[in-house]
């Protein structure tokens, strides 16, 4: 009797094939300029970022309670996308032998 086992295993997700309009809207996210903080009638603030084609139209990313918190929630997002920008030149060499 012949027993066949085979294991595998991911360090992460496939990536699929970045387009460039995918690109273009994470170089857009990763500019701080491309944001805004408004405040709702509830009291909360929302962040938003601007369309990339039509600058007069915005798009609600996040609902905080406080200013602070809004800005915050914009900071890590566009670190986010500074981040996915980099990951797209390739790995980083940190160290030659």
């Amino acid at each position: 009797m012949k027993i066949f086992y085979q294991t595998s295993s991911w360090s992460g997700q496939p990536q699929a094939e970045v387009n460039e309009e995918t690109i273009n809207l994470w170089k857009n996210l990763s500019d701080k300029k491309n944001w805004r903080i408004t405040q709702l009638p509830n009291g909360y603030f929302q962040s938003e970022h601007q369309d990339i084609d039509n600058k007069d139209t915005w798009h609600d990313v996040t609902r905080r309670e406080t200013i602070e918190g809004a800005e915050q929630a914009i900071d890590g997002s566009v670190e986010h996308y500074v981040r996915k920008l980099d990951y797209l030149k390739g790995p980083t060499v940190v160290k030659t032998f």
